[in-house]
């Protein structure tokens, strides 16, 4: 496994990560995320992030319990989880990052969890109703009491990330360290060029998520869909019409080869497009089965074959779709 600095920070986080998004209560109950856990931390996995929202609240539940039944040290890994949804519905609890949401928050996913800390919390979107001053006052003083180490955002644009970062460089307090955007083949334009200046003017990490677009770069899909996936999961459709489509799914089947002649499947290609980024700390990687883990986490040898021409010859093949898919 390989090591990055999350941005100008001092931590440092595996380049292949696991995440809970989708599978957890859903796909994946304890017992089996214990499972995935321990291979993948047995495998130099230190990163495994989560959300309050994810399967309202279970999928911290299980990640927790996971943690319990494994025994790890807890320094010797990482965990973040993400507030703006909410699981409840007073007009206070929900698509918010008030201070009262946020500071209630943290002790819900912390119960949760069954943790002292998170490494990394999240504002999972921007909120356009609570000034970014109170939201910025309030994470500062959820990191400074201890229950998170380093805050971020997670798909913010670069002009509010850059507003939380001067407000809080202002007021001397906690600024934002890391940014959770999607991030694949097919989706790139934030990552490469909203982003571009705020790497190092304001020191931001990345920790990207659906580096498969949701296993459409898969190749899983070529003959429909299977009924095991993501697709095919109620509650998300709305996948399904984004990127289910004739002309995407051939055009993706035109990194096959590539894939095969770098003896990879399509699935490690992807995930090592993305962890070849220099501004990309992590990689968070989804599975809801210790197979597809094993594949996944097999990415990491990819990096040193992914050559300037093998890289162009993946923008030559998903060339018809770039412009469209972004």
């Amino acid at each position: 496994m390989l090591y990055r600095r999350l941005g100008s920070a001092g931590i440092k986080v595996s380049v292949l990560s696991l995440g809970s998004w989708v599978t957890y209560g859903s796909q994946v109950d304890t017992q089996s995320a214990a499972q995935m856990i321990k291979y993948a931390y047995d495998h130099g996995v230190n990163f495994f992030d989560n959300a309050e929202v994810y399967s309202k609240g279970q999928s911290e539940t299980i990640m927790g319990q996971a943690f319990r039944t494994l025994g790890l040290r807890r320094g010797s890994y990482l965990v973040s989880t993400k507030l703006f949804w909410g699981i409840n519905d007073g007009p206070n609890e929900k698509n918010t990052l008030n201070r009262k949401y946020l500071l209630e928050g943290i002790d819900g996913s912390l119960e949760r969890l069954g943790m002292k800390y998170v490494d990394f919390l999240f504002c999972h979107r921007p909120d356009p109703d609570t000034p970014i001053e109170e939201t910025v006052w309030a994470m500062h003083d959820i990191v400074s009491s201890g229950k998170a180490l380093y805050w971020g955002t997670s798909e913010w644009s670069a002009e509010q990330i850059r507003e939380a970062w001067e407000i809080a460089d202002k007021r001397n307090l906690r600024k934002p360290q890391m940014e959770q955007p999607q991030y694949s083949m097919l989706v790139r334009a934030k990552v490469e060029k909203e982003f571009a200046r705020l790497y190092e003017g304001t020191g931001l990490g990345l920790t990207t998520f659906s580096p498969l677009a949701s296993g459409l770069l898969s190749g899983k899909y070529k003959d429909g869909i299977p009924k095991d996936s993501r697709f095919a999961l109620p509650g998300y459709e709305w996948l399904q019409e984004r990127w289910y489509h004739n002309d995407i799914v051939s055009t993706i089947e035109r990194l096959r080869p590539i894939a095969t002649s770098l003896g990879a499947t399509m699935s490690q290609l992807a995930i090592a497009w993305a962890a070849h980024n220099s501004n990309v700390s992590t990689v968070i990687t989804g599975a809801s089965k210790l197979s597809q883990l094993e594949e996944n986490l097999a990415a990491v040898d990819l990096l040193p074959k992914l050559t300037p021409e093998v890289l162009k010859k993946i923008d030559d093949a998903l060339a018809p779709i770039l412009s469209m898919a972004d």
